[in-house]
């Protein structure tokens, strides 16, 4: 199955995640918060750096849990990121 290529903003939206992530992680080793949450540190790694834009909903959840971030205000922290991108980047 092909997937659909992801379109700009998407790409934006998955780096403003994993710089949300990275913030929360803090002085934490990504070693340590990848096995706590039970994923590689490569995918950790990527998804800080937003080369994973999409990451899987329980990679998230997961993540989420180990730096003690709420899903709802991870949600609204995005969400309020996309209301900040201009119109003609959306285009």
């Amino acid at each position: 199955m092909v997937r659909t290529p992801l379109t700009e903003e998407q790409r934006d939206r998955g780096r403003a995640l994993g710089q949300i992530l990275r913030a929360a992680r803090g002085p934490r080793s990504a070693a340590s918060v990848a096995q706590e949450a039970g994923i590689s540190l490569d995918t950790l790694r990527k998804i800080e750096r937003g080369a994973i834009a999409a990451p899987a909903f329980f990679t998230v959840a997961s993540l989420a849990r180990v730096l003690d971030l709420d899903l709802s205000d991870l949600a609204r922290t995005l969400d309020e990121f996309d209301r900040t991108i201009p119109d003609s980047a959306a285009s």
